[in-house]
């Protein structure tokens, strides 16, 4: 089918419920397979962006989550859509972003003034937790952007406790080079070298030691 006949069929749609929620799937159905033109016509129509899924989830937030790089850029160009969405976990789209290694749009959520910093689980922390290559970038990013480098989780862990368990090498050094302090310790008492050991990862372990010890006042004879 042509696109000016779907746009005509579409367009003939009445408000009954069943159109309604014919609507609804099909907002969610072009999320999932990143259809920017079944997301325009149904902006067209009037659907609201806004809407939230079956499980309270946010279309940027499940567009982010899934991949669908073209729906996020689209909503995220969209003046009434809501950056700052919390699903019940307490995430927010710029979280799912900074875990997902998107740059380009976090960069776009920050621009549309985004949360940088939240209490508990931070979009820090969900990007330290990235193990990927793209991750240092992200990290450096909301750093530029006053992202707090020791933020406490709920029980207490920091981005540098979650880099140590699953992220990047260099994201460890990177967050040790800009500050973070690898001494606390969360609610359980462990430290970022804890983390480090109990993921079998000593050449992480050991930059992290390396830092405590550059911490250390020098000793005198």
């Amino acid at each position: 089918m042509k696109k000016r006949d779907v746009l005509k069929a579409f367009l003939a749609l009445s408000v009954a419920p069943a159109a309604f929620a014919a609507a609804y799937d099909d907002f969610f159905t072009a999320i999932k397979r990143d259809d920017t033109s079944a997301l325009l016509l149904l902006h067209l129509r009037g659907f609201d962006l806004n809407t939230l899924d079956p499980n309270g989830q946010h279309a940027l937030y499940l567009a982010l989550r899934d991949g669908a790089e073209r729906v996020a850029a689209y909503l995220l160009n969209q003046p009434d859509v809501k950056v700052e969405y919390r699903n019940a976990k307490d995430e927010s789209p710029l979280m799912m972003a900074a875990l997902k290694g998107r740059l380009a749009l976090a960069k776009k959520l920050i621009e549309r003034e985004a949360e940088v910093n939240k209490p508990g689980w931070a979009p820090l922390h969900y990007a330290a937790t990235n193990p990927g290559e793209g991750s240092v970038a992200m990290v450096d990013l909301l750093l530029e952007h006053h992202a707090y480098i020791d933020a406490q989780s709920p029980n207490g862990s920091t981005p540098l406790m979650m880099a140590a368990l699953y992220g990047h090498a260099r994201v460890v050094k990177l967050l040790l080079d800009s500050g973070a302090d690898p001494l606390l310790k969360n609610e359980q008492g462990l430290t970022a070298i804890d983390f480090a050991r109990r993921a079998s990862r000593d050449a992480v372990a050991a930059t992290i030691a390396a830092a405590v010890r550059a911490q250390q006042p020098a000793g005198r004879w």
